[in-house]
């Protein structure tokens, strides 16, 4: 069994050494580069292809791919919205993703909403410039808040359980209830949750369906001074019409682990080069904004569970078992 993964990162580099190991692989090689075109020929006389989100696998790769046999790729992230998956279908290439526990970005999720609402960002540019007054600082206490989750999937649900213990009023949005969580939380239409919230934290992937979601329409159904969290998908929110709710202080806040314009940004040291992404870097300017570089994910233990989900993916594929990591 022969696998290649491509967009190796440092810090992956040591549990993809144990995952060879443990799963006696034939020949497990790695690439610190992402899967383009000018690289995919390095996947020749290989079984199976890993990548990560970086790599844009588009038709024509997928093509390529094809051509030199491999019908099995898996991506180490849970999101897909990187691949062509109505080409891979056609071309009978099975997609698998990667599962890690929810703790990990849940547990960043709440914590920003904490900051929000203590204003820890201006807290801390104050105080290294040795400015300790109180002016603007006052924040508001968790419990005393209604906080609203789009999507109650496996993040969600552990969003929700978390908040339960702070004594927060929470209300929850799905397409599809799930009876346990109304436990902790009360399930409402959209409208109601985007109406009730004072804080509202997307959980869902990205779809045609819901790009966008959140929109200068959607805004405008929401409270004066609400906090949006997004630790899911960037297209899920119109960066401009953020902005827009922003600047005319509608929206209170906003804590963004990912943007719509992030490609080539997060994960990447991009030093003094000029950067095409004006939303980006406009919105990471405010100081009720906190952005940071998508990493909601990034635990010793999520990294070694996103690695080797990732190859088993593959290794199931190959050996024409059962699953529980495809998608297609």
């Amino acid at each position: 069994m022969k696998i290649i993964a491509y967009n190796v990162l440092p810090f992956e580099e040591e549990h993809f050494l144990n995952a060879k190991q443990s799963y006696n692989l034939e020949q497990l090689t790695t690439i610190d580069q992402p899967l383009t075109m000018e690289n995919v020929n390095l996947a020749k006389g290989f079984d199976a292809v890993n990548v990560l989100a970086h790599s844009q696998i588009n038709a024509e790769i997928l093509n390529t791919l094809h051509d030199f046999g491999i019908k099995h790729l898996s991506t180490r992230t849970i999101g897909y919205d990187h691949i062509n998956v109505e080409t891979a279908h056609s071309l009978g290439i099975s997609i698998s993703n990667a599962h890690y526990p929810p703790y990990n970005v849940a547990e960043f999720t709440v914590m920003i909403m904490l900051m929000l609402i203590r204003k820890i960002k201006v807290s801390i540019c104050r105080a290294l410039v040795n400015d300790f007054s109180l002016d603007g600082l006052q924040g508001k206490e968790l419990r005393s808040m209604t906080v609203g989750i789009i999507g109650t999937g496996k993040i969600g649900q552990s969003v929700i359980e978390i908040l339960s213990g702070f004594g927060c009023k929470i209300l929850a949005y799905n397409k599809t209830p799930i009876s346990h969580v109304e436990t902790y939380a009360e399930y409402v239409d959209l409208d109601t949750l985007l109406k009730q919230s004072d804080i509202i934290s997307l959980h869902i992937p990205l779809t045609e369906e819901n790009h966008h979601l959140i929109n200068k329409e959607t805004i405008k159904k929401m409270k004066k001074n609400v906090l949006l969290i997004n630790t899911s998908r960037g297209g899920l929110i119109n960066s401009e019409d953020l902005i827009d709710g922003l600047e005319s202080e509608w929206i209170g806040g906003a804590g963004l682990d990912t943007l719509e314009e992030e490609t080539g940004i997060s994960h990447f040291d991009i030093g003094t080069r000029i950067i095409n992404k004006r939303p980006l870097f406009y919105l990471k300017q405010f100081p009720n904004v906190i952005f940071t570089q998508h990493y909601a994910f990034f635990t010793e233990e999520a990294t070694n569970a996103m690695v080797r989900s990732g190859l088993e993916g593959l290794m199931l594929g190959l050996e024409g078992k059962e699953n529980p990591y495809l998608i297609v």
